[in-house]
């Protein structure tokens, strides 16, 4: 585990000062600004995510001019994003260079999945991973007007069998659209995507990490059940301490 649980050090420091600022996308865009979008791109793509182009905020609208895009600035730009999507890096270099304000999306259910949770149920969840000495991936926080936002569990897919028979579908499984009927845990897998870091979202907001693409992917299982206890638990009840400092001082 890189950091002492209930402590002050190192990455949980780090961790706490960015979710208690996390409502200021203001520093993620000086960042993209001074090169770190490129640099945070290559990372997220030699840690084997495949990355496409996805859609940009233009004002408070979405860049592909559809009226009432229902996810603005959240899907991509190609509807051949599935096979579009690479970890090449010349060709990341190209499109970030050539569509300078583009977000990314990456596709999941090749090499990894992503468990996609309401803030409050994943903060906690994080506090008890990480207390529990659970290998935790990557995670990335998703900002919204509409509520605390999701973070963003970054796994090992659970597969692509090459007998489609033996393909195990999941109630969980949705893709970005279906948003609405899925509340809690969201469980993106073959044919879905998410925003990757860093990412720019209509009325300031931003798609950033919490924790980097340098974490090994774990294993979906050994995190569900924390996630979806924490779930269900923040569903019952109403949150009330969304602005204490996270983790808690010991």
């Amino acid at each position: 585990m890189s950091a002492t649980f209930g402590g002050r050090t190192g990455r949980q420091g780090r961790i706490s000062e960015w979710l208690r600022a996390r409502r200021t996308a203001r520093p993620l865009q000086e960042a993209a600004d001074d090169g770190g979008r490129e640099a945070l791109l290559l990372a997220t793509a030699a840690a084997g995510l495949p990355l496409a182009p996805a859609a940009h905020p233009s004002g408070y609208r979405c860049s592909c001019d559809r009226v009432g895009c229902p996810t603005p600035a959240r899907h991509p730009v190609s509807f051949a994003w599935q096979t579009q999507s690479t970890t090449d890096r010349a060709q990341i270099e190209r499109w970030a260079r050539h569509q300078p304000q583009a977000n990314f999306i990456t596709a999941t259910g090749m090499v990894h999945d992503v468990l996609d949770v309401p803030f409050a149920a994943g903060q906690e969840a994080l506090r008890r991973l990480l207390a529990a000495g659970i290998e935790v991936g990557p995670v990335a926080e998703s900002q919204s007007e509409a509520d605390d936002g999701r973070l963003l569990f970054f796994t090992l897919t659970r597969g692509t069998p090459e007998d489609e028979d033996e393909w195990w579908p999941c109630a969980l499984d949705c893709q970005p659209e279906t948003m609405d009927e899925h509340p809690g845990l969201r469980w993106h897998c073959r044919g879905s995507y998410v925003l990757v870091p860093p990412a720019r979202l209509p009325g300031d907001l931003a798609v950033s990490w919490v924790r980097g693409p340098e974490h090994p992917l774990p294993d979906p299982l050994s995190l569900l059940e924390i996630l979806t206890d924490e779930c269900s638990r923040h569903a019952d009840e109403e949150p009330d301490d969304t602005d204490e400092a996270w983790p808690p001082r010991g």
